[in-house]
């Protein structure tokens, strides 16, 4: 499933792809949205904005159409020529110089400005989004008995985060992450918030996640770069049974919540 940094990229690239104020042409060749692709078909999209996991594209007044990718879901977005939709398209945008093609989502409906607030409230702060303010998560984290590692997934406590920023983030403050919520102080937690906001802010930007420091790049240390689907650089995510860059000790995982849990018990003994 994809990550909180790549709601905020698509949404991001389809404000750059489809400039206010032009109209758009909005369909659905798979027919599973038809009826919602009619009632907006025509108009210009006012904006697009992601919370976590959620992208909303701003059709108000009639309203915004809500995505939700899923473990399946997939955008293509693109320039001229547009090609011709397929009939696995649930929506399509599109003008004579861009689309955007949508495939496969777990959600795909168009909301009410109330529909939306409520999804808004079900979740936890977003480190990406200006508003967001991370005294909810803090105040939920201190007073639970489950895992950090859990707790981190959870969207209600902080939304955007997944699979590869749990790990990561854990390991890069050298916290186990099977400590309870309970026993982690304000201040690991604010420096877990801070450091959450640079790594996904570098994911929007490069449209990938890194999370070695300088210093353990595959160039600064002689090593070869990883090689994953995933991409990027890492410490331990996707690493089981190799070396960790920083104390040579062993990643282990585990299974945690339905997700595969990565850590160096070495170096997350607190």
């Amino acid at each position: 499933m994809p990550e909180g940094h790549t709601i905020h990229r698509l949404a991001a690239d389809h404000r750059a792809l489809f400039p206010a104020g032009r109209p758009l042409r909005v369909t659905s060749p798979q027919g599973k949205f038809a009826d919602g692709a009619a009632l907006v078909d025509g108009q210009p999209l006012a904006g697009a904005e992601a919370h976590g996991k959620h992208l909303f594209l701003d059709f108000r007044p009639t309203g915004w159409i809500h995505v939700h990718l899923g473990l399946f879901g997939k955008y293509t977005l693109g320039r001229a020529p547009v090609p011709p939709p397929t009939d696995t398209v649930r929506l399509r945008l599109a003008t004579p110089e861009a689309h955007a093609d949508l495939r496969g989502p777990t959600a795909c409906a168009l909301i009410t400005d109330e529909e939306k607030q409520a999804i808004h409230d079900r979740l936890g702060p977003d480190p990406l989004r200006p508003d967001a303010d991370p005294a909810p998560a803090f105040a939920r984290i201190s007073r639970s008995r489950s895992s950090i590692a859990a707790l981190l997934m959870d969207q209600k406590v902080i939304a955007g985060v997944g699979n590869v920023y749990r790990a990561e983030v854990l390991f890069r403050h050298g916290i186990d992450p099977y400590r309870t919520g309970r026993d982690l102080t304000r201040s690991e937690f604010d420096v877990i918030w801070a450091d959450l906001v640079a790594l996904m802010r570098e994911g929007v930007r490069n449209n990938r996640i890194d999370t070695v420091r300088p210093e353990h790049t595959p160039e600064a240390m002689g090593r070869p770069p990883r090689v994953d689907d995933h991409g990027g650089e890492v410490y331990v995510y996707r690493r089981a049974g190799q070396h960790c860059h920083i104390c040579g000790g062993e990643i282990r995982t585990a299974g945690l919540a339905a997700r595969n849990l990565f850590w160096c018990p070495d170096c997350q003994r607190h």
